[in-house]
């Protein structure tokens, strides 16, 4: 009787540790996705962040220029200078928050 006790906990110890394993595996799938999942938010968030730098200097450039030709009168040209002038400091910006262009703080904080 005490080896028929025996053998179902050590099936069932079996069982169990089978159970294990396959909880093991799936998790080990959730984790590596939820990861994945991760650093594609990650990614997400660094795109809209550089859009929107990108759209909100062009759009005050844009808003200065027609600002300048409305009140001195010199339409269309400050429009055309100063969104020219918007567009690069969008691209700038994007440039130093990409890491590709170092800020110009950065060159003085080296020299010290």
């Amino acid at each position: 009787m005490a080896d028929d006790r025996e053998e179902s906990l050590e099936k069932r110890r079996a069982q169990l540790e089978a159970e294990l394993a396959t909880k093991r595996a799936e998790a080990g799938v959730e984790h590596a996705s939820e990861a994945q999942a991760e650093v594609s938010r990650r990614g997400y968030a660094q795109a809209m962040k550089l859009s929107s730098e990108f759209i909100a200097a062009i759009l005050v450039g844009a808003f200065l220029g027609w600002f300048l030709d409305y009140s001195v009168g010199t339409a269309p040209w400050g429009l055309i200078v100063l969104l020219l002038l918007g567009f690069c400091a969008g691209v700038l910006n994007v440039l130093r928050s990409a890491g590709v262009v170092a800020h110009p703080l950065d060159d003085k904080d080296d020299k010290k």
